[in-house]
């Protein structure tokens, strides 16, 4: 029997042989797990650079999203233990506590009725990749009959388009490839993308087009995810580290390092609109 395993064993025996637990008690059962066996468990993503990307030779985990893991663990004083999963099913794996927490999850109506989110990790914001022969200044000008906008179907980039451009033609894609496709063969105009996904599209894919960010400037929260029975007082622990990382700006410092280091882009390329 693992540590992790005699824990669970450890709390039922407890569970079964004391007064019930208040229900406060019982949603902080996560928390005191993860404090017994020192081992916080997090979900991570293959090739969804610059949030995960596993080094091949090494095998480690590298992203920013790794990155808050190991520094909210390390305020814990526990280890991270990286469990591969996809963004499809990484909802499905914090309710069935395959895995504690899921960094660089976005609140979407939806995921917000099984799961709770921190505070924002950090602001992403909302670009426009435009074919060639449409520039753009602001949503403004994209909100119009007769442009055609492409996004991922369910995304925050769906949303966003679905509620700053309702003139607009909405073309919905399966995939984000879909989309960025459809733009590069002139079906559409634009792909509303944020700009840690549009920034490396354009890195390796310069032909696609041109990012704007149209003014008014807006972003998307970006946070972490737990299941809705952990409680609060998990996210109480993650908000404070969250603040602190801030304060001290280890959170965009996380970001302009895996940026450069995983896509190529320096700090000094992201346009001064960005704020992380």
């Amino acid at each position: 029997m693992n540590k992790r395993d005699f824990c669970k064993t450890l709390f039922a025996l407890a569970g079964a042989t004391t007064t019930r637990l208040s229900f406060a008690e019982d949603t902080d059962a996560v928390l005191h797990e993860v404090l017994h066996t020192g081992v916080l468990r997090t979900g991570a993503v293959a090739a969804a650079i610059p949030y995960f990307e596993k080094n091949q030779k090494t095998g480690e985990w590298e992203g920013f999203c790794p990155d808050f893991a190991r520094s909210f663990a390390k305020s814990l004083g526990v280890k991270v233990e990286f469990v591969e999963t996809t963004w499809g099913n990484a909802v499905l794996d914090l309710q069935s506590r395959k895995i504690d927490v899921m960094f660089g999850a976005g609140p979407t109506p939806a995921r917000r009725k099984v799961l709770d989110f921190s505070n924002p990790l950090f602001h992403n914001t909302f670009t426009a990749v435009c074919r060639k022969g449409v520039a753009v200044k602001t949503w403004a000008e994209l909100n119009q009959p007769h442009m055609r906008i492409a996004v991922d179907l369910g995304s925050n980039q769906d949303a966003f388009a679905t509620a700053t451009l309702p003139k607009a033609q909405i073309m919905r894609f399966a995939q984000s490839s879909e989309a960025t496709l459809a733009v590069q063969t002139g079906r559409a105009d634009c792909q509303v993308l944020v700009v840690l996904l549009a920034a490396p599209l354009l890195k390796l894919q310069p032909q696609v087009g041109t990012m704007y960010i149209p003014d008014p400037v807006s972003t998307s929260d970006v946070t972490a995810a737990v299941d809705k029975t952990v409680g609060d007082t998990l996210l109480q622990h993650m908000n404070a580290w969250i603040a602190g990382a801030r304060a001290k700006g280890e959170i965009q410092a996380d970001i302009l390092k895996n940026m450069q280091n995983l896509v190529g882009i320096p700090p000094a390329r992201f346009p001064s609109q960005v704020k992380f």
